[in-house]
């Protein structure tokens, strides 16, 4: 059984080439690079190329040669089996980049190691050993090999049912890989993102990313990522109830043989195919189907293949009018809908709502009704992690880029002549600092564009950019998102006594109490002059005049010294509202809390009020600043 590795990576390690020494590569070694290269664009040639180069280098005794060959060799076999001689190959290429301290070769087979560890359902175990590999791996590895890390940890995630953190790393994963090299690993990115996007019930959206794998797969020759897209189209489909439209991918898959040559040995969906063709009329070829799939299956199914296989059994028996018999076999699976071998979202919905229609067809409408509210509530789950999923993929940044192309060019040119190697190492220095100098204006630039000078918040421009996806992202989460206009009181008397600088002094100040007192979701712009606009997620409006009366507590204790005298008691208005309670275009929001905000000016300032509310809420007190002249 493969078990994995603790490894301590150093500064030594990070910093060394990728090879020991800079003699060129032997015939061997380069034949085995090749091969690896191969493995997704063509995973037979791949095999055979990998093969051919450890037997060379067992007989030249050339380790950096068997060490990329057995790893490749290793891969393949995790794919395609048996995996106990994937085992060998690994520890064996493992020890061989050790000896070796070839740092790229140790990160990739220990993270391949540890993918054989997510493949035994070990998931947690793998995250564990690929974590401690990231920081390392995108220091010395290279573009689609970063990829290949990246996508490793997306698996384990995905599998913990982690989704947020698995499209981060997908999509950083889809970054890091160039399809212009046609190496093939871009395919199975789009695979694993669309799975990930159906099992969260965005099918269109999974459906554009399985369809530019399938057409991707056009330009290479591996039959078993073609299958594998293939299979998850068909899910798709079955979910948008385009069976007929499935049948040609169906087709398609039946023409591949189920062996090392196709689709390997990890199942042939014959149970999803016999759905598809079930309800597209196709009885003849579902039951077959569904005997291929009861055979295949046996007692080494996953929870989502008895899921669906229990489904597949049921349309079949539906057709044959037994709809006791097409329930019972729905009522059978339902265990396997939990527990610690739980499936992903979409079979246990495609699961219930099969339930909710045959009862409804057998007359027994409690048990309909009892199915489709656990229907309602996993889709609900659904809908609610797609969202976080996207608002957290979306928020994550830049901060796995650790490697730059400039820098890799450098390193190359450095190995390629000794004597050049202080002018280069020079060229590097200089590079790196330009490039920070450039991504420090950039990112100066950049904000100089969204912030106001004065306060050091957003300005109306980012709130106009970014308000209709805050709004779009609230309503399909149907949660409410919450704006408030506050409007500072008496602010021009405060200019008219104190000047300008006094009044510029109160906005600045006022703009750090609301960076220390908001969260760090909450959007705050300066909306004009002495108006600010505050945009609070998952905030309805009653909360929202919470946060905001006790930003007024805060401001009236501030006290400002200036050498016309002192400004304390500051107070302002402000009108409050929610995307639940005020529906319409981001405008409309701006409008309703505006409107509110001018109530509570002409109600006596010093309050907030929320738009269609006629208690406002106000503290006890002054709403005059007071002011006290000096001398």
């Amino acid at each position: 059984m493969l078990t994995g590795t603790k490894t301590r990576f150093n500064n030594w390690w990070v910093s060394r080439p990728r090879h020991t020494n800079s003699r060129p590569l032997s015939a061997a070694a380069r034949q085995a690079r090749t091969a690896w290269r191969l493995q997704y664009r063509d995973s037979r040639e791949s095999l055979r190329r990998a093969e051919q180069a450890c037997a060379r280098a067992l007989a030249t005794a050339d380790p950096l040669a068997e060490g990329w060959a057995r790893l490749t060799r290793g891969v393949h076999l995790l794919r395609y089996g048996p995996r106990t001689d994937a085992e060998s190959d690994l520890k064996r290429a493992l020890a061989c980049f050790d000896a070796l301290g070839d740092a790229a070769g140790n990160i990739l087979t220990r993270a391949w190691i540890a993918r054989a560890l997510l493949l035994e359902g070990r998931s947690s175990e793998a995250l564990d050993e690929l974590l401690p590999l990231r920081e390392p791996g995108l220091r010395v590895l290279k573009e689609d090999e970063r990829g290949m890390l990246l996508n490793n940890i997306a698996g384990c995630h995905s599998m913990l049912g982690q989704s947020p953190q698995a499209f981060a790393y997908m999509y950083q994963a889809l970054h890091e890989t160039s399809a212009a090299r046609n190496r093939g690993f871009d395919v199975v990115l789009y695979n694993n993102i669309g799975f990930e996007l159906s099992q969260l019930g965005d099918c269109l959206e999974a459906l554009r990313y399985l369809d530019q794998g399938i057409e991707r797969c056009e330009q290479v020759a591996n039959p078993r990522l073609t299958s594998t897209l293939l299979a998850n189209r068909v899910a798709v489909l079955i979910e948008l109830g385009r069976h007929d439209e499935a049948m040609a991918d169906v087709e398609r898959l039946l023409a591949m043989p189920a062996d090392a040559s196709g689709r390997g040995q990890l199942g042939a969906r014959f149970e999803t195919m016999a759905i598809a063709a079930l309800r597209a009329g196709r009885a003849d070829l579902g039951a077959d189907l569904v005997a291929r799939a009861n055979r295949l299956l046996m007692d080494a199914a996953t929870s989502d293949e008895r899921i669906e296989l229990a489904v597949a059994t049921a349309e079949l028996r539906r057709t044959h009018g037994d709809l006791e018999g097409a329930a019972a076999a729905l009522e059978q699976a339902i265990p396997y809908t939990t527990g610690a071998d739980a499936p992903g979202p979409r079979t246990p919905c495609l699961l219930y709502r099969v339930l909710a229609d045959l009862h409804e067809t057998l007359g027994t409408p409690e048990r309909a009704l009892a199915h489709l509210r656990t229907w309602q509530r996993l889709h609900e789950d659904r809908v609610q992690r797609a969202s976080q999923a996207r608002f957290q993929a979306a928020a994550l940044q830049t901060e796995l880029l650790r490697l730059r192309h400039e820098r890799d060019e450098i390193d190359a040119r450095r190995r390629s002549s000794e004597r050049a190697k202080q002018g280069l190492e020079a060229m590097n220095r200089q590079l790196s600092q330009k490039v920070r100098e450039v991504e420090a204006l950039q990112a100066a630039l950049r904000d100089q564009a969204v912030r106001d000078f004065l306060t050091g918040l957003f300005n109306r421009r980012h709130l106009n950019d970014i308000l209709p996806s805050m709004l779009a992202l609230a309503e399909r989460g149907h949660e409410p998102l919450g704006v408030a206009i506050v409007d500072l009181d008496h602010f021009k008397a405060v200019n008219d006594e104190h000047g300008h600088a006094a009044g510029d002094t109160l906005l600045a100040e006022f703009g750090k109490l609301l960076e220390e007192r908001l969260r760090r979701s909450d959007v705050a712009c300066r909306y004009g002059g002495e108006e600010f606009c505050l945009l609070m997620p998952h905030t309805d409006a009653a909360a929202v005049r919470r946060k905001v009366a006790s930003l007024q507590d805060a401001w009236r204790q501030r006290m400002f010294a200036f050498e016309t005298g002192t400004v304390g008691r500051c107070t302002f208005s402000a009108g409050v509202t929610d995307s639940q309670q005020t529906r319409g275009s981001p405008d409309v929001l701006l409008r309703a809390a505006d409107a509110a905000g001018l109530d509570a000016k002409r109600r006596g300032r010093d309050r907030v009020m929320v738009a269609g509310d006629a208690s406002p809420q106000r503290v006890e007190g002054s709403t005059l600043a007071d002011t006290v002249a000096g001398e």
